[in-house]
């Protein structure tokens, strides 16, 4: 996945908690069977007003289940799920509080813009019309209430199913992989307007994605699921950068795995190198263990630094990926090991380099993540 961390520290941090302190909706050791196929694994999640919360995980993994559980549209077959206090787990879709936009945008073909956003209202005429008038103005689209869906590209049918949801005023937004049929620069562009929106309302809001650049720039917290479990929740920085489990670290942006020795005393030995690292402590010396540090982390200097913990590389390949290059490395003291580093444009330009040249390269043990071998064989 080609993407720039540099987006995780430009993002505000996540709202918190819910004025009171509860969560505005709270499921409960949900559980959900298919047949002798479990689902979901009696899963836990809070999630406060007014939060951003995206479902990331592969494809199987039981994100769409769980949303359909929120919406009422399957029923679990243990747990519990409360909305401002109130048990609404055996409750119908329709005396629940959501408005909820589909993959496939869901819109009736038959009816114009206008009576598709109108579709859930009720009352006066004159009421729904007005209605339809704030969403459209609100979504950007002012001069389509009188076209129908197969008139409109897939991203004005996409905001037009987002108006539709938003048309009753619902305290609760579920998103179901809502970019994911739209080309890579509407997806993009809308990714930024529906966060925008999300932030104006201040509606409560839960999406479903696989794809990982998705929900770490739009989420204020990212929910990791792997198998119908969580594997981690947290901000996306935290997701991001101290990934809880070789699943998430795996999942998540791109990585290198580098086998080390645990040598005792907070340290690992990786080929002929050893590296003061913290999370060392606890582990049994000889230990076997894998280091997982992003393309980012791994540093190239223009020439050799006076600290002593560099070493030689040889490049082997440059990969331009738009805003970056990606370097390809073969370190002899690393055991031998071939791992990627990304490079800025003007990086690359101050350190001039070329395939076959030799750099030192070194490693922050503050960005270093140690994953006992058992896990990672796992």
């Amino acid at each position: 996945m080609k993407l720039d961390p540099q987006l995780l520290l430009q993002r505000p941090l996540p709202a918190g908690g819910s004025p009171q302190g509860a969560p505005y909706l709270q499921l409960s050791a949900i559980g959900k069977r298919f047949g002798s196929q479990t689902v979901l694994h009696g899963l836990d999640l809070n999630v406060d007003k007014g939060e951003f919360v995206c479902l990331l995980g592969p494809s199987g993994c039981g994100k769409t289940t769980l949303l359909r559980q929120i919406a009422g549209l399957d029923m679990p077959d243990s747990g519990s799920i409360r909305l401002l206090g109130r048990d609404i787990t055996r409750l119908p879709p329709a005396a629940r509080d959501y408005g909820i936009v589909f993959q496939s945008y869901a819109l009736f073909p038959n009816l114009s813009v206008a009576d598709n956003i109108a579709y859930g209202l009720n009352g006066r005429r004159e009421d729904k019309r007005r209605r339809v008038a704030e969403l459209l103005t609100l979504i950007g689209l002012d001069s389509i209430a009188a076209k129908y869906p197969s008139q409109l590209s897939g991203g004005q049918q996409q905001r037009v199913a987002l108006a539709r949801a938003l048309a009753t005023s619902p305290g609760l937004l579920l998103l179901d992989e809502p970019l994911s049929a739209l080309d890579a620069r509407v997806r993009e562009h809308l990714r930024r307007e529906i966060r925008a929106l999300q932030q104006k309302l201040g509606i409560t809001t839960i999406m479903v994605t696989h794809d990982q650049e998705e929900a770490l720039t739009m989420a204020d917290r990212v929910v990791v699921m792997n198998a119908g479990r969580i594997e981690q929740s947290g901000s996306p920085f935290e997701v991001y950068r101290e990934p809880a489990s070789r699943f998430v670290a795996s999942f998540v942006g791109q990585g290198n795995w580098l086998p080390v020795s645990v040598s005792g005393s907070g340290s690992v030995q990786l080929g002929e190198q050893y590296l003061a690292l913290p999370q060392a402590h606890g582990l049994p010396a000889g230990s076997g263990a894998e280091l997982f540090v992003r393309p980012e982390d791994i540093v190239l200097h223009p020439q050799w630094p006076a600290s002593s913990d560099a070493v030689l590389a040889e490049i082997r390949k440059l990969e331009l990926l738009g805003a970056v290059y990606r370097i390809s490395l073969h370190v002899p003291a690393w055991g031998a090991a071939n791992v990627v580093a990304d490079l800025g444009h003007a990086q690359l330009t101050q350190l001039d380099i070329t395939p076959q040249q030799r750099v030192p390269v070194s490693l922050n043990p503050a960005r270093l993540r140690l994953f006992p071998r058992q896990e990672a064989s796992a």
